[in-house]
């Protein structure tokens, strides 16, 4: 010991103000199990507060797994599964939602791009297998008609994280191991001023697979029409 641990005492700092914020009876309801309202699979990124989106303040709400670039999936055996992050509440503690999060200017896609762009994967390896899964994503969708090609690389790269959430969120309603009753969301959280001008605001880009903004928001209330929006062609 004896070297700075200024982070270190950062974590700890914030953990007694959580501690001390905490009323006696917060972990109560979840003591024995867990039912979470909703799974959120999201990109890791530290400028995505997973909880803090959706203004949660209970314990148990929501289930948060997180990956580089919010994918529904993983590999076993060269085939492609539902991850079991994602899938443990659906299949063990009632969870009848999932949602798919993606967000602005997203470095995993990036980097997928590049990579379908130039072949250029970012390293290392634990990256780059994440990185690789994503890449038939992108090159589809570079293929599609869905996307500006002539368009800056920013337009590009946040059309391509619309896409990807699309693309997740269709192979979750498709996935065997996912009950058809279970609902599935797919949002955008952006803070950079892409989609509008409300910092943090989650964009809800598909339900259930339907991705035309105006027949979403036809299935939501009056107050929530506006978060719904589409930079696909």
């Amino acid at each position: 010991m004896g070297a700075d641990h200024d982070v270190l005492d950062a974590l700890l700092a914030g953990n007694e103000r959580h501690v001390a914020g905490l009323p006696d009876d917060y972990f109560a309801a979840v003591q024995d199990g867990q039912h979470p309202d909703v799974v959120s699979v999201c990109c890791s990124d530290s400028r995505v507060p997973q909880e803090r989106m959706w203004g949660v303040d209970d314990p148990g709400t929501v289930f948060t797994p997180s990956n580089i670039g919010n994918q529904v999936w993983d590999e076993d055996d060269g085939e492609q599964i539902v991850d079991g992050g994602l899938l443990y509440p659906i299949a063990h503690t009632g969870t009848t939602v999932a949602a798919v999060v993606g967000h602005t200017g997203c470095g995993a896609v990036t980097a997928a791009y590049n990579a379908a762009t130039d072949g250029e994967l970012p390293g290392p390896r634990g990256v780059d297998k994440w990185v690789e899964q994503l890449v038939p994503v992108i090159e589809e969708g570079l293929e599609s008609d869905l996307i500006d090609a002539d368009a800056n690389d920013e337009t590009v790269i946040n059309q391509l994280v619309e896409y990807n959430v699309d693309y997740q969120t269709r192979f979750l309603r498709a996935a065997d191991d996912v009950p058809d009753e279970v609902d599935v969301y797919g949002f955008v959280y952006d803070f950079q001023g892409i989609y509008g001008d409300e910092p943090g605001r989650t964009y809800l880009v598909n339900i259930n697979g339907e991705t035309d903004p105006e027949a979403i928001a036809a299935e939501l209330p009056e107050e929530y029409e506006a978060v719904t929006d589409s930079l696909l062609h």
